[in-house]
Order: C-alpha cells, then structure tokens, then sequence
C-alpha cells in the first residue's frame, strides 16, 4: 500500500502539467504545439529516469531513489512555479520533475514489488501500478481546483510542498531490502530460484539465458513489445477529446470518455493480476494484446455517441492489465539483482510508445484530416506487439514441453495437459 501511496503522489509530475497547459500558452505568449512541448520532455525524462532510478535501485534498496525522487519532486515543483521563461518550465519539468522525480516513484516501485512476492506476485504488481492510472484520477481535479482558487504559480508550489511532506516519510517505510535480492547479493554465485517461482525462472536464471536467448536480446524484444503496444494504446487514449470534437459531440464528452477508460484501467489492472497469478506474464500478456486489438478494431465502424463509451470502457478494461505484464515477465525470466535496470529499460518503452503513438496519431489526422488512418497506424503497431509475444511465448512452451516439472506456470500448464491426454 506504501508503494501504491508513493505511485499516486509521484504521478503529480505527469498529470499537473496537463492542467496548467492553457496557463502556460497565455502567460508566456506560446503556441498550442510550445506549450505542449513541455509534457513531452517530462515523459522523456521519466522513461530515462526509469533506467537511472532502476540502477540505483538494484545497487543501495528502492528506498534511496525514492528519497531522491521526493526532493527533486519538491525542487522541481517550486522552481517550475517560479520560473520566468518557458525554457526554465522545461527544464525543470525535464530534470527535475520527469528524470528524477516522478521516475523514482514508478519503475523502482514496480522492481521491488516484484521481489516480494511470490504465489501473489502479479496482483500484488497489479495493486503497485494502478498507483499510476489512480494518480490520473485524482490529480487533475485537485489540480484544476487548486489553480482556480490560487492560480497555477501557486497551486505548483502548493504540491511541491506536499511531494516533500509526503514522499519523504512513507520512503523510510521501504528502508528494508527484499529477502529474495539480499540473498541474490550476498551468494557468491546466484543459486537456482525455488521451483515454485513464477515463469522459467528456475532454469533461465541459472543459465543466465532466459528463454535460450542473450539476456539483452529478451530485454530488447520486450522493449519492441512495450513500444509497439503503447503506439496502439496512445490513439485513444490522446486523441479520444479531439476524435469526440471531431465528430460533433463536444469535448466534455470526450473527457467522460477518457475517464472511463481510465477508471476501468484500475479493474483491468487488477483482473489481469489474478490472471497472471494462475498463467503467467507472457499468456496473460498476449490476452491484453489480442483483446485491445479488437477494441481498437471496433473504433472503426462505430461512431455513435452510445457505442463509443461502450468502446471507450471495454478499450479501458482490456488495455489496463498489459504494461504490468512486462515488469512480471522481467521478474520471471531474469536474475532478481538485474530487475531494477531492466523493468526500467522495458517501462521506459512502453512510456516512449505512449510519446510516439500520441505525436504519431496528431501527424497522421494533420496529413489524412481523419482519425480512420490513425486507428488503422494503431491496428499495425499493436499486430507488431501480438507476434512478438507469440514468438517469446513459442519459445516458452517449447521449453516447458521439454521440462514439464520445472516448476513454472507453463510446466505446470504442461503436466496437467500431459496427464489429462
């Protein structure tokens, strides 16, 4: 509940910058597309501050980069209330806020999560990041609330003050290292994972090959997955205000849309954490891919104002599960002590892919002047996202046919398939 707590706080960094954009435009004299600019750089310093937190992570405990991320929070917060030009909003969105704040609240969060738990550990990642999409929930409001009573100046230092009150604290609360890494660090070699660890684990890890492939190669597959998943995500999720504008139902309608999708993320998220629990990241990951697939498929035949929430809510419960499939499967397949650098690597691409997929989906309607194109840019990404997911999961099952009783959810998949034939 501590991790959640710190993923809803430290995702101020990313949704209060949606609420002073039309502030920004008007005080500094700027265009829509300049005032846009600086929610970017925070998303791009966030996937790289993924990497940086993740490290620091694995080497001194989540709770040192924590800490860090709660002054930099802070700092960040205040001098972007201060600033006096746009290039000094964006570089403390950028460094401070993106690359050192709100990143240390997500990917070491989710990395040490992982290393918890065991028989529950993909609800148990399920809870940790709906930190992420709960934060999209409430701060907004909170925000919007606080720069209509004290204007956007203030209302950033205001959560400034509060990421230090509160960040700080609840870090001393993750002071303690998890068994599972502690035991990692002080082996002099790593020792084979329990058989009832979760995925392949119990022979990957040893052999340092996960799925029979260089432990880069697995890294960057998934990263191709995140990327490519997160392109197709992003076309509703950006673009449903303006798509809803388009088709003449008005921006509060598009903004309900948004939030059901949203709201129904939460649930997803958790749905597909009991899911995992019983078959696995990658099976449960390939569920989410081909069930987004078909939500993103059904934007395009149906416009009415009826069928789009419906849309927009099934989109919401089957896009919400997927992006914690990637930090559960880096924990199943990879050492315990090479999880914090590498569910950073990963999550940084699913956060590029909501970067590109937006931009992509914007540059496409400029060119075509339709949405239907976008949709379609979607459609392909996400295919690239279900065939690379086939080929991990074909590369898992032909392992766990080859051992059966490895202890695994698909060894175990296997040996109660082999019994019943």
């Amino acid at each position: 509940m501590v991790s959640l707590a710190l993923m809803t706080i430290g995702g101020s960094g990313m949704y209060a910058i949606t609420v002073v954009l039309p502030r920004i435009q008007q005080e500094f004299g700027v265009g829509r597309s300049e005032a846009s600019f600086p929610y970017s750089v925070t998303l791009v310093g966030f996937g790289l501050g993924g990497i940086l937190m993740g490290r620091l992570a694995d080497r001194f405990g989540v709770m040192v980069p924590v800490l860090v991320g709660g002054v930099a929070l802070g700092c960040g917060f205040l001098l972007a209330g201060s600033a006096h030009s746009l290039w000094q909003f964006n570089l403390a969105q950028a460094l401070l806020i993106g690359l050192l704040g709100s990143s240390a609240t997500f990917a070491p969060l989710v990395a040490d999560t992982s290393q918890w738990f065991s028989r529950r550990r993909g609800i148990a990642l399920a809870i940790c990041m709906s930190g992420n999409y709960l934060a999209g929930a409430v701060w907004p409001p909170i925000a919007q609330h606080m720069v209509g009573l004290w204007g956007w100046r203030e209302a950033y230092a205001a959560i400034g003050y509060f990421c230090f009150a509160s960040i700080l604290p609840l870090a001393w609360v993750l002071k303690r290292r998890a068994p599972v890494l502690l035991a990692a660090v002080g082996a002099a070699a790593p020792a084979a994972p329990a058989a009832g660890a979760q995925g392949l684990a119990a022979r990957a890890a040893v052999s340092e090959r996960p799925l029979n492939l260089n432990p880069s190669l697995l890294t960057g597959l998934l990263s191709v997955a995140g990327l490519s998943c997160c392109v197709a995500m992003a076309m509703p999720q950006v673009h449903i205000v303006a798509y809803c504008s388009d088709l003449g139902f008005g921006a509060t309608e598009g903004a309900q849309m948004l939030s059901l999708m949203l709201g129904a993320g939460i649930v997803s998220r958790l749905v597909s954490g009991w899911i995992s629990d019983r078959l696995g990241g990658l099976i449960t990951l390939l569920i989410g891919s081909l069930l987004q697939l078909l939500a993103l498929t059904l934007f395009l035949p149906f416009k009415g104002l009826v069928p789009l929430y419906v849309i927009s809510g099934l989109f919401g419960l089957f896009q919400g599960g997927i992006v914690p499939c990637y930090a559960l499967i880096v924990r199943e397949y990879f050492l315990p002590q090479q999880a914090g650098a590498r569910v950073g690597t990963v999550l940084m691409a699913t956060l590029f892919g909501m970067a590109l997929g937006g931009w992509m989906s914007g540059a496409i309607f400029d060119l075509t002047g339709s949405y239907r194109a976008a949709f379609l840019n979607g459609i392909a990404f996400n295919l690239l996202n279900a065939a690379v997911v086939v080929f991990l999961l074909r590369r898992a099952w032909l392992l766990a046919l080859a051992h059966p009783g490895d202890g695994s959810r698909l060894g175990a998949i296997v040996e109660c398939f082999n019994r019943k034939t």
